[in-house]
């Protein structure tokens, strides 16, 4: 019997029984299409993390105080990191003040999630961009002019069919014009959304909301990203000196003078993507190592349907072996009718997996790696061979005389 013969009668092997044929390559189709689209979740999770990063700017420093605290970070340390002497590579420094508030406008309020107070400098060094209206200016800050730029998601939710230009929004009791609405940003899936945001000026935020205590973090801008390492290690310094610390740390962070705590923690983008990637990377190997599972339970079924079909089949082989079909061929027949149904459930798991990667998953939109796909159709063709193996050698080792004496 030739290959192609072998194939046609393994065909029909799995023709004679399709529903027996279907629920076992269901549980392959299921494991692959899991394995592909989990690990698309992951990759999709890792570049919608990436792009809000990279958003913020190649070329940007974030100093805030260490173990989540904001002692020692003061409005004074952070004007101090604009030196043309000391910082020479150090473009802007923007403090930031951050708290969550209610506004209201007419009948409607939302809770906004980001009330930031800061510099007009902020704006360019965070790529923030304004859409319509005009940014609060350093004449704003310095008379504490109660302006604010709102997102858009605050836009829909408290100005439908108003224009906000020019409204009076009451800010947890407190007045401020609305002078600018920011353009929009794509918001990543899991993420705080990038445009349920007001920004104002830091002096007028501190007045009316957060106090005149310790600000939460300082936006630095280098002077181009390749200054960016220059720049951090300037901010480093200064902050070590004005903070009275020493021993600078690898993380950009400093241990506080005579303790073991640090006092602060600079990160830049790079620094935010290499971590993010390490813990995407380990995000991804846990989906597809939980998806692989079922993969492994098609396999088990795999081999449990083989062995009934052999059973089922004891007279046929005794048949063809009493009419000098060598063992080979018994046993490549089975083979091949195990790596067909493996083959057929992988096929429609990755046009499952292509289809279901075309709608957002928990937020976040699934990106298919080519890699994982050959891999899950190998490993559904190894899985077919392995599986298969022993219910064809079962056949392969049975006796003519006890295959035609069974009933």
């Amino acid at each position: 019997m030739g290959p192609v013969e072998i194939v046609r009668a393994a065909t029909r092997g799995i023709g004679a029984n399709k529903l027996r044929s279907a629920l076992t390559t269901l549980g392959i189709l299921i494991g692959v299409a899991a394995v592909i689209l989990l690990v698309a979740v992951g990759n999709g999770s890792a570049r919608s993390i990436a792009e809000r990063i990279e958003a913020l700017g190649t070329n940007t420093i974030t100093v805030s105080a260490s173990g989540g605290g904001d002692a020692g970070l003061t409005l004074a340390v952070a004007e101090a990191l604009q030196d043309p002497v000391l910082a020479p590579d150090v473009r802007s420094v923007s403090p930031v003040v951050s708290t969550s508030a209610t506004v209201t406008y007419a009948d409607a309020d939302h809770s906004v999630g980001q009330f930031v107070g800061t510099y007009p400098s902020y704006l360019a060094a965070s790529n923030t961009a304004v859409g319509r209206g005009v940014a609060f200016t350093d004449v704003d800050v310095a008379q504490g002019r109660r302006v604010a730029l709102v997102g858009q998601t605050v836009v829909d939710e408290l100005f439908t069919g108003a224009d906000p230009l020019g409204s009076q929004v009451t800010v947890d009791g407190t007045l401020f014009t609305v002078v600018g609405v920011l353009a929009e940003k794509t918001s990543s899936g899991g993420l705080q959304d990038a445009n349920d945001l007001v920004v104002a000026p830091l002096t007028a935020v501190r007045q009316a909301l957060t106090g005149y205590g310790a600000i939460n973090s300082v936006l630095v801008e280098a002077t181009g990203p390749d200054r960016v390492d220059a720049a951090q290690a300037q901010v480093s310094a200064i902050l070590d000196r004005r903070l009275g610390t020493g021993d600078t740390g690898s993380g950009g962070g400093t241990a506080a003078g005579g303790g073991s705590s640090q006092a602060y923690r600079i990160q830049n983008a790079s620094q935010l993507l290499e971590t993010q990637a390490s813990t995407a990377e380990t995000f991804t190997v846990l989906l597809g190592a939980v998806a692989a599972i079922s993969l492994l339970v098609g396999g088990i079924g795999i081999t449990n349907i083989m062995l009934v079909t052999v059973t089922e089949r004891t007279r046929e082989i005794g048949i063809r072996k009493a009419l000098g079909a060598p063992p080979g061929t018994i046993m490549t027949q089975f083979l091949v009718e195990a790596t067909l149904l493996s083959v057929i459930g992988g096929g429609v798991g990755v046009a499952v997996a292509v289809l279901g990667s075309r709608f957002t998953i928990v937020g976040v939109e699934p990106v298919i790696v080519p890699g994982s796909v050959v891999l899950a159709l190998g490993v559904s063709v190894a899985i077919g061979l392995f599986f298969g193996s022993v219910p064809a050698r079962r056949a392969a080792n049975l006796r003519p005389i006890d295959a035609l004496r069974y009933e």
